[in-house]
């Protein structure tokens, strides 16, 4: 099915467009990567139905993503990994953001996540490297901001759902840009460092 609509659609791009075989592949890379995360979102949305998490899982995916829009972050290597990371992720963590009561000192470690993001945004990938340094450093800028934002809403807000949503979301987002997660799943870190080493050879 996946690989059906694929082709389908790179054809027709071929046909009216006259790019090269790079950018082919470029083009059926982001198309691949749209429709498994179209598929997974669906999966993990009827899931979410059957265990009454909808509205946390809405509030919370729409956080992370914003997050992740800046911070960016590691990839799975194949379609199986990132089954295997996502359908848990998205499925746990908006059924303990609805059921799990958290002293509110602890939103203050939130803090200490914050801050890895500050140190570690943005997190490229090996197929996305981050070579512009000027781009890096304003989505890091831009990460920074969006996180301690969060960070102030969580302090201030008396409201669970989404002192819960936006702490669950900074802590994912800074896991998911640390070089030791890049580590455990055997993918390359600081990826546009390699482009340097090029250029200078």
């Amino acid at each position: 099915m996946k690989e059906v609509l694929l082709n389908s659609i790179t054809d027709k791009i071929k046909n009216y467009y006259h790019f090269d075989n790079k950018k082919i592949l470029e083009i059926r890379y982001g198309l691949e990567t749209i429709y498994v995360s179209i598929v997974k979102i669906l999966v993990v949305f009827i899931v979410s139905i059957f265990i009454h998490t909808t509205k946390e899982l809405c509030i919370f995916y729409l956080s992370y993503a914003i997050l992740r829009l800046f911070g960016f972050g590691l990839h799975a290597k194949n379609t199986l990994q990132c089954w295997i990371l996502t359908i848990p992720i998205f499925v746990l963590i908006p059924y303990l953001i609805k059921n799990i009561t958290i002293n509110s000192n602890c939103y203050y470690l939130v803090i200490l996540f914050v801050l890895l993001i500050t140190i570690y945004a943005p997190a490229d990938t090996e197929k996305r490297p981050l070579i512009n340094i000027k781009k890096r450093r304003t989505y890091k800028v831009l990460t920074v901001i969006t996180s301690i934002i969060y960070l102030i809403i969580i302090v201030l807000s008396k409201n669970y759902l989404i002192k819960n949503s936006l702490s669950f979301a900074i802590i994912l987002e800074s896991i998911v840009i640390l070089p030791i997660s890049y580590k455990l799943l055997g993918l390359k870190y600081a990826n546009y460092k390699s482009y340097r080493r090029k250029e200078v050879t």
